[in-house]
């Protein structure tokens, strides 16, 4: 088996304003770190309208389309910017989640990474916000659910900032597990432990400012991977963002390379107990260009160990 690599030129249409730390930069140099990787390439299709429907209503995706412009950009709120290529780079985005999930659940790959932009997790039900416009790994998690039919999916967090739009659009979803490490305090402001869904189906682990990947092994170790093993998903989505690295401009936690290989890992060996491996693996923040592509690149390595 091998793992799959998707992603479309069209995610290096969505253009923000000079300064922006979500830029096109970010998925050319993740791209470059992983070209020298034997990966199975798959071209990113555009989501299908009722794709996005499974967790955005119809008037969330008029208000979208009526909001992109024919030039310049759109901002949506205080960081949030449409530009005439945004709409289309995140219905590659979502597509390549669904077409990941394809991909894994058919036996086609052992798993699979989506490098596309914008990011996901910040999207709500009906707000796009944080960067995100469309819910990628809770879409990934609906299309298991409800096309495939398994009766288990767990979604898994590391980006730095809360995945409020994650865990917006599977609380009240029984049949999803949402796990998140996240720095606190930090935008979105969400993610308190004593937030666990309306099945007891989430789990936030806070981590203070400063602490480094001994706090983050502790943390997963400790809580959750127990609850995924009791849980025993059929299907692991990671929302991968990359900005808990101690170079990233935007938050204040001081992992390493090394840390993010090491939760890969260990995510890869649960999966491998509980879903003969089945993982699909979602781009979200980093924003320091090198520790973003050295550490995207130390996941995606991860990911092709546990698929051979």
């Amino acid at each position: 088996m091998t793992t799959a690599l998707l992603t479309h030129a069209d995610c290096l249409n969505h253009v923000t304003p000079d300064g922006h730390p979500e830029r096109v930069a970010r998925l050319e140099h993740l791209l470059h770190a992983l070209e020298p990787l034997n990966l199975k390439r798959v071209t990113a299709p555009m989501a299908a309208e009722d794709d996005i429907l499974r967790i955005h209503p119809e008037s969330y995706l008029r208000d979208l389309r009526d909001t992109v412009p024919v030039s310049g950009f759109a901002q949506i709120d205080g960081d949030t910017f449409l530009s005439p290529g945004s709409l289309d780079a995140a219905f590659r985005g979502a597509g390549a989640v669904v077409r990941a999930v394809d991909l894994v659940l058919g036996g086609e790959v052992g798993n699979a990474f989506c490098a596309t932009r914008p990011p996901g997790h910040h999207a709500e039900e009906s707000t796009a916000m944080g960067f995100c416009l469309f819910g990628n790994a809770a879409l990934g998690a609906k299309h298991a659910l409800d096309h495939h039919g398994l009766s288990r999916v767990a979604v898994v967090d590391f980006d730095v900032h809360h995945g409020n739009g994650t865990q917006d659009l599977l609380w009240d979803e029984r049949r999803a597990l949402f796990i998140s490490s996240h720095q606190m305090p930090l935008w979105p402001g969400s993610g308190r432990a004593d937030e666990t869904g309306a099945h007891d189906n989430v789990l936030n682990m806070p981590l203070a400012p400063m602490t480094g990947g001994s706090e983050m092994s502790a943390a997963w170790e400790g809580q959750a991977m127990p609850r995924l093993r009791a849980f025993k998903p059929e299907l692991i989505i990671i929302s991968a963002g990359f900005d808990a690295h101690l170079d990233d401009p935007l938050a204040n936690l001081e992992w390493l390379e090394e840390d993010f290989a090491w939760l890969t890992a260990q995510l890869c060996a649960v999966a491998a107990e509980v879903c003969d491996g089945r993982i699909v693996s979602t781009l979200e923040g980093g924003y320091d260009l090198n520790a973003l592509a050295a550490s995207g690149k130390a996941h995606v390595e991860e990911l092709m160990k546990a698929a051979q």
